[in-house]
């Protein structure tokens, strides 16, 4: 008895060509799927890594805002002589420099003698010491050794509280509520060596509470003396750095004295770059409150092109 069996044909062409279509198309499916899964996990790092830079930017420049004495914040256009106050109504975006006063927050902070924490200083003027005179102030409270010490470090020894020599930069103290202020007060003009809101000081080296005078005030202009002070020993400024009007570095620029006559841009002045690739930083005051905008961009690294802002307001 003859069997037949069955045979086994092979693939034609026609079935071979479409598997290699169908997985193909599969394939750049795949490639899509993963590709779009990369970007989208580059441009998450990116977003990530802007929020970060830009909080952080924003924290260091609100911080030391914080700390101004308010009536001394002004804005510049960069490199000039050109300036207004921040709180001015007729402010345009050519004003693109935001410059202060700040008032030394790590000496009033002071230190813990074991009973109760003593600051640098206090603040207050005893009008009633016979001491306080047009020459000198009694400043209740403080102990200015503190001051000394934390002042020569933080301003690397170039401001000196204690010097009487006059060889070495000093403090400065402005008082609250004076009648009225102009930007020759603070040494804001560069044309102009007056400075009759911040009164140059040392200490006295033989009272650990008296700050004196470094000039006659009366011939500054001051009237009277004021019961509260702020003493300072640096000024800050925000500038845009760069070529290109939407992509610049914000740098800030410290241990400057404007009652000395130095300018941000002074030899020698600190500098530090907070925040690279800047697409745009405005400022704007509303009473006594300022809000604060930044922009920074990734510098097309990731080659997405992707931009973060974020908004602070400083009281």
């Amino acid at each position: 008895m003859q069997t037949t069996c069955c045979r086994r044909s092979a693939f034609t062409l026609v079935e071979i060509v479409m598997v290699i279509v169908v997985l193909g198309i599969v394939a750049m499916i795949g490639t899509d799927v993963i590709a779009h899964m990369y970007e989208g996990y580059l441009r998450s790092k990116s977003i990530n890594a802007l929020q970060q830079q830009t909080e952080t930017a924003l924290d260091i420049i609100a911080k030391r805002l914080e700390y101004r004495v308010k009536a001394t914040t002004i804005v510049r256009q960069k490199g000039t002589n050109n300036i207004d106050w921040l709180n001015s109504t007729d402010l345009n975006g050519t004003y693109d420099v935001l410059e202060w006063i700040g008032y030394d927050y790590e000496s009033f902070r002071g230190r813990y003698n074991g009973t109760l924490t003593v600051p640098g200083w206090s603040g207050f003027v005893d009008l009633e010491n016979p001491a306080t005179d047009a020459t000198q102030i009694v400043t209740s409270g403080s102990n200015l050794d503190i001051a000394v010490e934390t002042i020569r470090d933080l301003s690397n020894g170039t401001v000196d509280l204690n010097d009487t020599s006059g060889s070495i930069q000093h403090p400065a103290i402005i008082f609250k509520k004076l009648s009225s202020y102009d930007f020759k007060s603070f040494g804001w003009d560069w044309t102009s060596t007056d400075h009759n809101a911040t009164l140059r000081v040392h200490r006295d080296p033989a009272a650990n509470n008296i700050l004196v005078f470094d000039e006659n005030i009366t011939q500054q202009g001051v009237k009277r003396l004021k019961e509260q002070y702020r003493l300072a020993w640096s000024a800050y400024a925000i500038v845009p750095e760069g070529d290109k009007a939407n992509d610049f570095n914000l740098t800030l620029y410290y241990n400057y004295q404007p009652w000395e006559g130095e300018h941000y841009n002074s030899q020698g002045v600190k500098k530090a770059v907070i925040a690279e690739h800047v697409s745009s930083f405005n400022f704007l005051q509303s009473g006594n409150t300022i809000r604060l905008k930044l922009c920074i961009q990734d510098g097309n690294q990731t080659g997405i092109g992707i931009g973060f802002c974020k908004e602070k307001v400083v009281f």
